[in-house]
């Protein structure tokens, strides 16, 4: 009986300790899977080391980035003004397979009522929550948007240059040389705006010859004792966003120099480290008529900036045949 009972207690050690052993595997398993999962990504052997902290994996909220958890991924912003080509030049870059530029977000009120509401919007941009008919979110290798001067970011340029460093977010500065032809076509969509002259529609960009045509015939009035004033303040609200962020990872674009040389597109490719690839837009250009042809009272508009420095906005600089805005 003694032996049968020392036998039953042998088998039952032997088969504890199998079951514990089981055991042990499988949580070292499990815990061998977790660190496989929670495993950091790897820069690429193409990144330079100047590059690193400007390359960024983002573990968004509302999806899964999947296979393309480990794909780099650039910030950028887009700091400029209305009516100087940023609508153009934010089509040509979505036209990247991989860059994903989300509109002028800061045109809604509540997003920049206070630098809190600013962060947490730039915060869901930036980590690929934000969805847009632009957004190529699991696989984009560039993120950003476009911010206008005049949409708080001159309020708040303190706060937001330390949080462009902290997330290492570049800025594309992009402004229009000719300050009139700028003039123009604010005054002219501002009035389309309310006449609404395609078909009861106000449309700041077209992409038809025909609608483009429409919207030309309208020729504004410019003040012309407030002209040069006028001028010298947009000068200086540049001058004052290079000024304040230029600390920062940034390139200056002029749109005249975009229409003119194409190859300052591969210059900002080439900023965002992004492949290269050609880039287009169907956008087609508003105002192609002389500027004589363009304002109403063009003999004061000319008179007033004769023998200024602004003269030379009143010369042509611009060639008719490219689809632009």
């Amino acid at each position: 009986m003694m032996l049968v009972l020392l036998f039953v207690m042998v088998c039952g050690v032997y088969i504890c300790s199998f079951c514990l052993k089981q055991i042990s595997t499988h949580t070292k398993a499990k815990s061998l899977n977790i660190e496989l999962m929670d495993k950091p990504c790897h820069h690429a052997p193409s990144i330079e080391q100047w590059e690193v902290p400007y390359v960024h994996y983002p573990t968004p909220q509302t999806f899964n980035r999947e296979e393309c958890a480990c794909n780099p991924v650039r910030f950028f912003v887009i700091l400029s003004m209305q009516r100087s080509g940023s609508g153009w030049f934010e089509t040509l870059l979505n036209s990247h397979i991989n860059v994903s530029s989300n509109g002028e977000i800061f045109s809604v009120r509540d997003r920049k009522i206070n630098i809190s509401s600013i962060v947490r919007t730039m915060n869901k941009v930036y980590n690929l929550d934000w969805f847009s008919s632009a957004s190529k979110n699991e696989c984009s290798a560039a993120v950003g948007f476009k911010w206008m001067l005049n949409q708080g970011l001159m309020e708040h340029h303190k706060e937001i240059v330390e949080y462009f460093k902290k997330r290492s977010i570049s800025s594309i500065f992009l402004f229009r040389k000719n300050l009139l032809r700028r003039m123009i076509s604010v005054l002219s969509n501002s009035f389309d705006r309310d006449a609404k002259l395609l078909n009861g529609t106000h449309k700041s960009h077209v992409h038809s010859p025909v609608e483009a045509q429409i919207l030309a015939k309208y020729r504004p009035k410019i003040n012309a004792t407030l002209l040069i004033p006028e001028l010298k303040q947009v000068e200086e609200t540049t001058a004052k966003a290079i000024e304040y962020f230029k600390t920062t990872h940034h390139i200056v674009l002029y749109y005249e120099d975009l229409v003119n040389n194409r190859t300052k597109l591969k210059e900002v490719q080439e900023f965002l480290s992004l492949p290269y690839k050609e880039l287009t837009s169907r956008q087609v250009k508003i105002h192609t008529a002389p500027l004589s042809k363009q304002v109403q009272n063009w003999k004061d508009v000319e008179k007033a900036l004769k023998g200024t420095s602004y003269e030379r906005f009143l010369k042509r600089s611009l060639p008719h045949t490219l689809n632009i805005l």
